[in-house]
């Protein structure tokens, strides 16, 4: 069973940067896409970006997209979530889950992480 853990999160003022990584345990992330999700407060889950097994599939979030930069180091059987120019709707927990392919949603996730808190905030 793979043990997924996120760090990274925080509070940051908007125009800001965070960087959430997540670690694997237990398991080859090689073997896996990286999602991750976010879920604020009364809201839906969303997915957020994912990574294919081998780079070449990447997905964002329309809202995401240009600021947040999806990375995996299969080496260090972690992956990342460069987050730049966060803006408060983008406050949330962040989940890092794996999967066999990349897909907005949360089918044929197999393992989650515990989350990460995000807040975006002067």
């Amino acid at each position: 069973q793979v043990q997924l853990v996120e760090s990274g999160g925080g509070l940051v003022q908007p125009g800001g940067s965070l960087r959430l990584s997540c670690s694997a345990s237990g398991g080859t992330l090689s073997n896996y896409a990286i999602r991750w999700f976010r879920q604020a407060p009364g809201k839906q889950r969303e997915g957020v970006s994912c990574i294919s097994r081998r780079d070449d599939s990447l997905y964002y979030l329309d809202s995401v997209k240009g600021r947040f930069t999806i990375s995996r180091d299969n080496a260090r059987n972690t992956g990342a979530l460069q987050m730049n120019n966060l803006k408060p709707e983008d406050t949330a927990v962040y989940y890092c889950a794996v999967a066999p392919l990349c897909r907005a949603t949360a089918d044929g996730v197999h393992y989650w992480g515990q989350g990460t808190q995000v807040t975006v905030s002067s």
